[in-house]
């Protein structure tokens, strides 16, 4: 069959320190395109996924977690030559944090030609992230490729800024996401990223710089408040669900796949990111990126609890 979403990007092995006060960590899987394309499976989306993987055991049960969530990894390569990144989250009160050790990743020598042409041209949306573009030159080069490649053959472009300043410096950062964003049918910038990218602070204002750059609509994610979504005309302000939260690693990705699988299943921008909204919530309410990703039952009953 063919994939609604095909997602581009660097998985990660997780291992998550739940409390300040336990010493071990809980191994789980994140990476932010992975999250996501887990997130629209769950969802109810032919998924599919495409990356370049450490010829290793890490890289092994990555592989098996797609296979396992019904994500089409038959395109994902394997790299005898480099590792499958990992990242470590701990928790405090004043939140969460991470460490990485992601530096010369199998991801990150993905180059243009390693990408599943045929796959592209026939799906309906390509999804990637600042993320995905940051982690070297080569893989920037690949996802602006994958997304000529989409849009010449008429699929629609997704991207989350995923702004992390530790993998290039902001004035690069701003250039080649404002750049990514101009292509983008749906782009999901965080307020948090879009304040540093664009200089605003007005959540409205921001809603008019995307546009500006040419992002036809514009999924602003605000947290624990919701959502503002535009489509250039309109604008709606979709409030956040107050919900038990232990961790919001992955509650952006769950956001961008669950809102990506409602808008291939036929839905409008305003309830597909209604049903995002909630699931991006359930998603806080249990430790690790992939683990607590709801599948569509469960946001149903939160969405009809009012």
């Amino acid at each position: 069959m063919k994939p609604d979403i095909l997602a581009i990007g660097e998985p990660m092995i997780e291992f998550n320190r739940v409390s300040p006060d336990e010493p071990n960590y809980l191994q789980g899987f994140g990476g932010d395109t992975s999250n996501m394309i887990i997130a629209a499976a769950r969802s109810g989306a032919r998924a599919a996924y495409f990356t370049l993987l450490g010829d290793d055991a890490f890289g092994r049960m990555l592989a098996d977690l797609w296979r396992r969530e019904g994500v089409d990894a038959d395109s994902v390569g394997f790299d005898p030559q480099a590792h499958t990144a990992v990242y470590f989250v701990a928790h405090d009160r004043n939140g969460h944090s991470f460490s990485y050790l992601r530096a010369g990743s199998a991801a990150s020598r993905m180059r243009p030609d390693d990408l599943p042409v045929a796959l592209l041209r026939e799906t309906r949306i390509v999804h990637a992230s600042g993320i995905s573009e940051a982690i070297s030159s080569s893989a920037c080069d690949t996802v602006l490729h994958a997304f000529e490649t989409a849009r010449t053959a008429g699929a629609r472009v997704s991207f989350d800024s995923n702004l992390r300043l530790k993998l290039w410096p902001l004035a690069r950062a701003r250039a080649t996401i404002s750049a990514t964003a101009a292509m983008a049918d749906y782009f999901f910038p965080s307020l948090e990223d879009a304040r540093a990218l664009s200089g605003l602070d007005d959540p409205v204002a921001i809603l008019d710089w995307c546009h500006r750059l040419g992002a036809k609509t514009v999924f602003l994610k605000l947290g624990a408040d919701g959502a503002l979504v535009s489509d250039g005309t309109r604008s709606e302000r979709i409030d956040g669900h107050r919900v038990d939260a232990v961790d919001a690693t992955g509650a952006g990705d769950c956001f961008c796949g669950a809102c990506l699988a409602r808008i291939a299943a036929g839905d409008s921008i305003w309830d597909a990111a209604r049903y995002a909204n909630a699931a991006a919530a359930l998603s806080t309410t249990g430790f690790g990126a992939v683990a607590p990703l709801p599948r569509a039952d469960a946001v149903r009953r939160l969405l009809a609890s009012g």
